[in-house]
């Protein structure tokens, strides 16, 4: 069983309830590594270590 199967199978409601409380979830956890995972993370990444033109 998947990950997605087993919130899928957790979620209440009938179907359509169950699309729009699965996009909320998405929407929350992308949020979420916004707000605080890729911040946190932005100092360790090489996305500013520049070698041409110094």
């Amino acid at each position: 069983m998947s990950f997605y199967g087993l919130v899928w199978r957790i979620l209440p409601g009938p179907m359509a309830l169950k699309v729009v409380e699965a996009l909320i979830l998405v929407l929350a956890v992308v949020a979420a590594l916004f707000t605080w995972v890729f911040p946190l993370i932005a100092p360790y990444m090489p996305f500013n270590d520049t070698t041409v033109g110094q």
